[in-house]
């Protein structure tokens, strides 16, 4: 599985870095999480300049693509040369967005009649162009999910782990990230806002009715 993490000029760190780390405990052959950008290198609003390691156009290939959040996403979705190169398809792939990442899949036309999570900086411009904004950190229908908040970025990892390679997969990761003594309600709550939107209820259910009831074994959190 390929996975893509759309990042631009001016993006936010914890949308980007949170959900790669996070999604980067899945240890499998043929695995793999990238950073993708228009550029070869792209700088963050703090200043951390990063190296891509996947293009736009490998992006349109992958498995699954999340779309980060940043200060110049209002410039990203203007440019139209730029915009037409995110090649990407709900039909054929998982597409993630995080906060001001929901204004790119509005503007692409992935959110027709599709609600929406946000931050509160890009609620409005959301809004004005027609997807309706909700008061959560975590959503999803089909294959399209948002996430509002910079820390709701672990539930679209977890998702995506849930929906790519199984719900215990995303137990597993969530548990290794989360602070120590504190697993157990960390990761139920975790899996409580995205479990509702896999697509198995039954295993829903199963998972809800034990997750974080005991830690993942030592080799599968190595």
């Amino acid at each position: 599985m390929r996975i893509a993490i759309l990042t631009f000029d001016g993006f936010n760190e914890i949308d980007s870095f949170v959900a790669l780390s996070i999604l980067g405990r899945v240890r499998k052959a043929g695995w793999s999480v990238a950073i993708a950008s228009p550029s070869k290198h792209v700088t963050s609003m703090n200043g951390v300049t990063v190296e891509a390691t996947m293009s736009l156009s490998e992006a349109s290939r992958a498995d699954a693509v999340l779309v980060g959040s940043g200060t110049k996403t209002r410039e990203v979705v203007a440019d139209q040369a730029l915009l037409a190169s995110i090649a990407i398809d709900p039909a054929r792939q998982l597409i993630g967005a995080q906060c001001s990442g929901a204004l790119v899949l509005a503007k692409l036309g992935l959110l027709q009649g599709v609600p929406a999570c946000t931050d509160l900086t890009t609620k409005a411009w959301v809004e004005e162009a027609g997807v309706d904004v909700l008061n959560r950190p975590f959503y999803a229908r089909g294959n399209v999910a948002t996430a509002g908040g910079c820390l709701a970025s672990q539930y679209l990892a977890g998702w995506m782990i849930a929906r790519l390679e199984g719900i215990e997969a995303a137990e597993r990761a969530l548990w290794y990230v989360a602070p120590m003594g504190e697993q157990e309600q960390y990761v139920a709550r975790a899996m409580g806002n995205f479990l509702p939107f896999l697509p198995d209820a039954r295993a829903q259910k199963a998972v809800a009715g034990r997750a974080g009831a005991s830690p993942p074994t030592a080799a599968s959190a190595s």
